[in-house]
């Protein structure tokens, strides 16, 4: 059912859909994000899946992260717990 109606919307029929504007940041403090959650680089990088070599390399101004990358961090930087429970794979007992 939901897809016929963004089908519709898209039509210009039925009620129309909420209207927003996703901005990708330019710019990521990662030093300042992993801080604030009080993690190590390797710490933050293992809780969120990502490459430590590329935390470093983020946090020296080596490297920026790319799109996806900071589409990512954007998301930890507002929804940590989210990120984490969405990765979290328990242990086998």
């Amino acid at each position: 059912m939901a897809a016929r109606e963004v089908a519709a919307s898209l039509r210009g029929e039925g009620p129309s859909l909420p209207s927003y504007e996703i901005i990708v940041p330019d710019v990521v403090d990662v030093v300042a994000m992993r801080a604030r959650l009080g993690l190590s680089q390797s710490a933050f990088a293992r809780s969120f899946g990502l490459d430590l070599d590329a935390v470093q390399a983020w946090e020296q101004g080596r490297r920026r992260p790319d799109r996806a990358a900071r589409i990512l961090l954007a998301v930890i930087a507002r929804e940590p717990e989210v990120v984490m429970r969405t990765l979290m794979v328990e242990a086998a007992e």
